[in-house]
């Protein structure tokens, strides 16, 4: 009953909320209200495997310094929490709030990890009540339809900004017991409406730092940087990594929540 009360909410929602939902692509990666570049995973893509894996430019692609910064800095990233939520399951882990718990059941501070890449692979030990293969085969599984949500709390140019960006996968693909899977109530948290989210008004810095944006970012010189300022080479990403073509074109990919309304029927057909 508990599953059907939030798969009706759910539909309900997508039906009452036939706006679409806009995603600006270029070369492969989605851009977002603030400073991270989503390189993987891309939207609608139906997910597996040990692990999840978030790879995030942290730098707009060479705009932005890394870490450390300076406090009166006019412009830095504070942190990036990521969850993975949905309204059919009811479900809403932890992947990362900032602060590692044991055995890294959810993970520590994503901006520290990796030092000197620009690039950030947040990679999580899929919960234990996602394992199986393929879409939903009862009314009580937790796979199926989910929204990876990035929240970002930054500073540009002296404005504090906290935004919200969420990207619809699916867990249809074969996910294995691993021994690394935690269990799932430990990591979930209370799932909120979208009302009480209130991502529009989050978000109303609007996406930044796409080609042909021209906002200058304010910093200090870096001295720790290259000669340009602006951090390290970001490695080569090629279509193996999720990353889609190298096209330099921009596309904007309406993805309306008309088709997420199908494709959620499609788990229950």
């Amino acid at each position: 009953m508990k599953r059907l009360i939030h798969t009706i909410s759910f539909l309900f929602l997508l039906a009452r909320e036939a706006t679409a939902l806009n995603f600006t692509i270029a070369g492969g990666q989605i851009f977002t209200p603030g400073f991270a570049v989503l390189d993987a995973p891309q939207p609608s893509t139906p997910l597996g495997g040990d692990t999840i894996e978030v790879a995030l430019d942290v730098t707009a692609n060479g705009r932005l310094h890394l870490p450390p910064y300076a406090n009166d800095s006019p412009s830095r990233i504070n942190n990036i929490t990521i969850f993975l939520y949905s309204y059919v399951t009811g479900r809403n882990f932890t992947i990362t709030n900032g602060t590692a718990s044991t055995n890294n059941v959810s993970l520590g501070d994503i901006m520290q990890s990796e030092p000197g890449s620009t690039v950030k692979h947040v990679k999580w030990n899929w919960p234990d009540c996602l394992i199986g293969d393929g879409k939903p085969t009862s009314a009580d599984s937790d796979r199926g339809a989910y929204n990876i949500s990035i929240r970002q709390n930054f500073r540009l140019n002296g404005a504090d900004h906290y935004t919200i960006f969420d990207v619809p996968i699916a867990i249809t693909n074969k996910i294995d017991f691993t021994g690394n899977n935690p269990p799932c109530d430990p990591l979930n948290n209370p799932l909120l409406t979208p009302e009480e989210i209130n991502a529009d008004t989050a978000n109303t810095v609007g996406i930044l730092f796409a080609p042909g944006d021209s906002t200058v970012v304010q910093q200090p010189d870096n001295d720790n940087d290259d000669k340009d300022g602006i951090g390290p080479e970001k490695p080569e990403a090629s279509p193996g990594e999720g990353l889609g073509s190298s096209a330099n074109t921009i596309q904007r990919a309406r993805m309306t929540h008309l088709i997420a309304f199908s494709s959620i029927l499609y788990f229950f057909i």
